[in-house]
């Protein structure tokens, strides 16, 4: 029987990239024959109150929503809570999918230890990897990587995300995350601006950056606010949420604008309306995260500005491809220089974001890890 039962706490119709994604290769492996089965929980990641559907099928997955608490991600404490309620509910899940492969996220932390408790045929699908997030963060928790440790072992395969990645996990199968096949540039920026009508002057052009998605705990934002305060004549716009969402905005200058999260279906409107997109990561965490804000930035054919360590992950791919730009986190005068470099050389700025638009065809693009993920499923399921 090929049956596939999909565990993250979020899923359609929630927008998380895990959601996103999970939901993605869900709806393809049901178009393809198999039978999809996601255990979820009933909240929207920035919505804990939501009550979705307790059951529902949507492109032709099974949706079973169980219960868990619903503090949201405020707290330290409540989060914690919400965790060990979502476990306990989709242990027993899991247990009803006796014939199923398992394919295990990342949300919450350790849920492969839950999976490999509740099946033998389980693959965890490892978007970053917990508890080493933490220690770099500066949490110490040795107990909770063997436990882990042993999750991974007894698992029949890890899809990671990275060669960086692999290197750390046992069983590790690379398979890159993707961006929505519908995302494409919508937004003709880097022109140059026409004369107002009746007026010989040109409208000045403003140059903007964007940073799309979540401001999180492990992405480098000193560097970032230290640029926006030496380049007053250039537009940054933060679009999403996050743990540093406060203290980036509290910290940014005039020249900055916050946006709230947009629909999926508006994603290419809202990627495209920049010139160039921000990318951080705190070298500590290389090769334990790959931001998935990368792919989606490919898509729309715009220059990737990552702030991250030259040797990283993402930093290889752009340097590669040369479809963007690295600086290293603390270098404020060299991200000065990269966005000026960027604005006045709009012909090299343009082609920058094709060839990162031609990456992302070439291996990004969802089919690939689609037909990746098929393989392997296919593979266990025989």
């Amino acid at each position: 029987m090929r049956r596939v039962a999909f565990v993250n706490r979020y899923f359609h119709p929630d927008h998380s990239a895990t959601s996103q994604i999970a939901s993605d290769l869900a709806a393809h492996l049901a178009s393809r024959g198999w039978e999809v089965v996601a255990i979820t929980s009933r909240q929207r990641y920035d919505e804990p109150r939501a009550r979705l559907a307790k059951r529902e099928t949507a492109n032709g997955v099974t949706i079973v929503r169980v219960w868990s608490t619903r503090f949201g991600r405020a707290g330290l404490v409540g989060r914690a809570i919400d965790y060990l309620t979502f476990y306990a509910s989709a242990f027993f899940a899991m247990r009803r999918e006796r014939d199923a492969i398992v394919v295990a996220m990342t949300d919450p932390p350790l849920l492969s230890v839950v999976a490999a408790l509740a099946s033998r045929r389980v693959v965890n699908w490892v978007q970053d990897l917990f508890p080493e997030v933490a220690e770099a963060l500066g949490i110490r928790l040795p107990l909770l990587k063997g436990l882990r440790n042993w999750s991974l072992r007894r698992a029949k395969a890890n899809v990671v995300l990275g060669e960086l990645m692999a290197a750390r996990v046992p069983k590790a199968v690379v398979i890159h995350n993707w961006a929505d096949a519908a995302l494409a540039p919508r937004t003709a920026r880097l022109q140059p601006a026409l004369p107002r009508e009746g007026r010989a002057e040109a409208t000045p052009y403003v140059f903007t950056v964007g940073y799309s998605g979540n401001l999180g705990r492990a992405h480098d934002f000193e560097t970032i606010v230290g640029a926006m305060k030496r380049l007053p004549d250039v537009k940054f716009v933060f679009t999403g949420g996050g743990a540093q969402l406060d203290a980036v905005r509290s910290a940014a200058p005039a020249n900055a604008e916050f946006r709230a999260y947009v629909a999926r279906e508006h994603l290419s409107e809202s990627l495209s309306s920049v010139d160039a997109h921000l990318v951080s990561l705190k070298p500590a965490l290389e090769g334990l995260i790959v931001p998935s804000k990368f792919y989606g930035i490919l898509a729309v054919a715009r220059p990737v500005i990552f702030v991250g360590a030259h040797d990283g992950e993402l930093a290889r791919l752009i340097e590669a491809y040369r479809c963007g730009v690295v600086v290293e986190p603390g270098d404020v005068e060299g991200l000065v220089r990269a966005i000026e470099t960027l604005a006045h050389e709009r012909e090299q700025t343009a082609q920058m974001g094709l060839r990162g638009r031609e990456l992302y065809l070439h291996r990004f693009a969802p089919h690939h890890a689609f037909a990746a993920w098929e393989r392997l499923l296919g593979e266990l399921a025989a």
